[in-house]
């Protein structure tokens, strides 16, 4: 062999062997991104969890449930005196007021939406139709007004948790403004969707008042802005298309991860962003879920991949032995709820001073 073909060689072997090592570096570099991620997504998005010896020593300290039932929260909320509660609720709260919800295959909202001969059922809720056709909403809206519908027992619940001291803050899906009826104060509450409470003229964004808006749509009006003139005035409902309110954004990211207790009640949870709320919680804060079934639970994928998405019903899971579901109708729940708490008798005296309140109010205005 020469020396030129020899010196070939070498450098055959020494290109090779830098491609191995940067190879390998390449590989490492994967690695710690990887670790990196992982770390990143444990921590701050709270969405993987870290080995036990990795957790930090508050959550390794928080207490635990004993019992995966509505008696283990019950246990739960007596040992821890000043216990921080968020409640997120949706469309299970308010039907026994006799509001429908939207998903319910006989009575919901969308099952009945057939006469307006939408192009399909959540378009009366998206923004580009309602600009294009406001009629169908507010036909709609006469059903949806808070006229006459009063606030349930679970909405009294809530209240009741809030004169404890024990609610952090309330989240609700619902537009019903059945929260605010039952006096619970604005600062508590979190309209994640919207409310009819307010309206804006979608021209000059000019404010209208609930009672304003009422007057219209009871009437079967369309109602138009009394400043320009030109715009219609949408009641400040969140529709598809929209952002949800900036106080959900704000307090969401303050409140979750300070609750020491979650309840979840009437939800389907599967409208986003809010129900990823479920998530948000630091992985030692109990869940309990008040519905008629069970929702919102983990995925195949999801626990493959470690995540930590969804509720767990399952003690033997590794992310299980805090989540509990009690399943019936959401004014039953409460109300065991609250018998198991010895809050009975003032359950029902809030819910009789407050109802003796809102007929005097009615009778008032008559």
């Amino acid at each position: 062999m020469d020396k030129e073909t020899k010196e070939e060689g070498r450098d055959d072997n020494l290109n090779e062997e830098k491609q191995n090592a940067s190879s390998e570096s390449s590989d490492v570099e994967d690695c710690s991104e990887m670790e990196r991620l992982r770390r990143y997504l444990a921590q701050k998005l709270r969405l993987v969890d870290l080995p036990a010896g990795e957790q930090s020593d508050e959550s390794q300290l928080q207490p635990t449930l004993r019992k995966l039932s509505l008696d283990g929260i019950v246990e739960y909320i007596k040992e821890n005196e000043n216990c921080k509660i968020i409640t997120m609720a949706g469309a299970g709260i308010s039907t026994s007021a006799g509001i429908p919800d939207f998903r319910s295959p006989s009575s919901g909202l969308y099952h009945k939406l057939d006469k307006y001969n939408l192009p399909h059922p959540q378009a009366i809720f998206e923004l580009e139709f309602f600009m294009k056709n406001p009629e169908p909403f507010f036909t709609l809206a006469r059903e949806l007004l808070p006229e006459g519908f009063k606030p349930t027992i679970s909405h009294y619940f809530i209240r009741l948790l809030w004169e404890k001291g024990l609610l952090l803050r309330h989240y609700t899906q619902n537009i019903d403004t059945l929260e605010r009826v039952a006096g619970l104060p604005s600062e508590k509450l979190v309209e994640a969707h919207g409310t009819f409470h307010t309206g804006h003229c979608l021209k000059c964004r000019a404010p209208y008042t609930l009672p304003w808006m009422k007057e219209k749509i009871i009437e079967g009006a369309i109602p138009k802005c009394e400043e320009c003139d030109e715009g219609v005035v949408k009641p400040d409902i969140v529709f598809f298309g929209e952002m949800l309110p900036e106080r959900f954004q704000v307090l969401a990211d303050r409140d979750f991860v300070e609750a020491d207790l979650l309840i979840i009640m009437g939800s389907s949870l599967v409208v986003q962003p809010f129900a990823s709320l479920v998530d948000r919680v630091r992985t030692t804060c109990p869940r309990l879920l008040i519905n008629n079934e069970k929702v919102g639970m983990q995925d195949r994928l999801s626990r493959f991949l470690g995540l930590r998405q969804g509720l767990v019903f399952d003690a033997k899971s590794a992310h299980g032995g805090r989540d509990v579901a009690w399943l019936g109708d959401c004014d039953t729940g409460c109300q065991l709820l609250a018998d198991k708490l010895g809050w009975r008798d003032e359950l029902q005296a809030l819910m009789q001073r407050e109802r003796e309140s809102l007929k005097a109010e009615d009778k008032s205005d008559n």
